[in-house]
């Protein structure tokens, strides 16, 4: 096989199968509905996937179905049906998008979503609890709330091996163990461990490839982009948790990232400038969001959203398979506290990220519908510009609703951010020429 030939098939073959992968996930919703089988509803940060396939559950991620709707440009019907129904146009766009797609027994863009056997959240989003008592309004279902403690403060998680993780994680072990006998009964099937390692075993695969595939972006150019590309890789990280098609695909992303990377191989656009996005993505208009950053060379090397979005995936943490539910529960409380730091304690870790990745800017995208992910967001940015001398951007839309979004104000913003940049740049090189 030629160089030539080689890299036609391997660069690019990430997102085909991204794509493909999640056809096939909805796909099987769809078939599950279609069945009237119950499936077990979680959300992204602390989904427990590895667990509840032990059961055979359908997984259902509401986050996901929600950001396709305003993907696919429809977010709007399903906002204004639920505000009809009487939910206010303030709280968040995933919630309206979720409880129109119920009233409508499950009709969504990508095929029917089937009814909710079980639902299990965590605290990582305080909107996850509230979410979670709709359905068992509409539903009659069990709701099962995963009580996961945060970090005291910025930098003051307690470390592994320590005392106090020790007890956060038997507090964790003992609600997971509750949650088997729940799953039980509500499945009539029995756990079995041996499953339990078995779906582990895939989860390590998973987090050790997307750890990787994120390293590898330090590359220059960069060999993805973590807007568009990333959230790709991202809906295959939190759908095939746990499954043998989810190790399978992040084994040959490395192999692909890697292939880019030892040939200096960047994303189809050429590389001006390295960008940290911070928030959650416009998905209204998300491919032009992207463009007004792509069209001025803009890469986005990394992105907070890619961190707590990515159920701790982004850690690269190793189950061990000899002690499954002890080192789950070591898993869930190390992922779910790191996803929730993401969001309350991220200078520290952005102004790493900045060093690591040779950053020339960040963009924040403060978004009307999140507050979890937005509050604070300002404080941030001035935290982040005390310790790194990195221009910023502070823009905002939404997630879901194209009714505050404005396009021609954005491209305003991010235009006079790009030719900022471009002034730093010229002073730079005229001053040290």
């Amino acid at each position: 096989m030629t160089d030539a030939t080689k890299e036609a098939g391997i660069v690019g073959r990430g997102n085909e199968a991204g794509a493909r992968l999640f056809r096939e996930w909805f796909q099987g919703l769809n078939a599950a509905a279609e069945e009237n089988r119950g499936a077990a509803y979680v959300f992204v940060m602390g989904s427990l996937c590895e667990l509840l396939r032990v059961f055979d559950f359908p997984i259902v991620f509401p986050e996901i179905n929600s950001l396709q709707t305003a993907v696919r440009r429809v977010a709007h019907e399903y906002l204004n049906e639920a505000e009809n129904y009487g939910y206010s146009p303030d709280i968040c766009g995933y919630v309206k998008a979720d409880v129109a797609t119920q009233l409508r027994r499950g009709a969504h863009p990508m095929g029917r979503i089937p009814k909710p056997a079980l639902a299990v959240c965590t605290n990582a989003c305080n909107t996850y609890i509230k979410w979670g008592e709709i359905w068992e309004r509409m539903h009659h279902m069990p709701l099962f709330t995963l009580d996961i403690p945060g970090s005291r403060g910025a930098g003051l998680a307690s470390p592994r091996g320590s005392e106090d993780f020790e007890r956060d994680r038997k507090y964790v072990e003992a609600q997971l163990r509750e949650l088997i006998v729940l799953c039980e009964r509500v499945s009539g099937k029995r756990f079995d461990i041996d499953r339990l390692r078995q779906h582990l075993g895939w989860a390590n695969e998973l987090n050790q490839g997307w750890h990787r595939v994120l390293e590898l972006n330090r590359s220059r150019p960069a060999v993805f982009n973590a807007l568009s590309d990333g959230t790709i890789y991202l809906g295959v990280a939190n759908g095939f948790r746990g499954a043998p098609e989810g190790g399978a695909f992040f084994r040959d992303l490395v192999e692909e990232m890697t292939h880019k990377a030892d040939r200096g191989i960047g994303t189809p656009i050429e590389e001006q400038w390295r960008l940290i996005f911070v928030g959650v993505p416009c998905y209204p208009i998300f491919r032009r969001f992207s463009e007004l950053f792509s069209d001025w060379g803009g890469v986005f090397v990394n992105s907070t959203y890619l961190w707590f979005a990515s159920g701790g995936a982004n850690l690269g943490f190793t189950y061990d398979l000899a002690r499954p539910i002890e080192s789950l529960s070591e898993g869930v409380l190390l992922g779910v506290r790191d996803a929730m730091d993401s969001m309350f304690f991220q200078t520290q870790a952005l102004a790493q990220m900045i060093d690591d990745y040779a950053v020339d800017g960040v963009v924040y995208h403060p978004i009307k519908s999140c507050r979890t992910v937005s509050t604070g967001l300002a404080d941030t940015r001035r935290a982040l510009m005390a310790v790194r001398d990195v221009p910023s951007l502070f823009v905002e839309s939404d997630m879901m609703d194209r009714r505050v979004v404005s396009e021609a104000q954005m491209k305003n913003r991010i235009d006079a951010f790009f030719e900022g940049l471009a002034s730093r740049r010229h002073q730079a090189a005229a001053s040290t020429g």
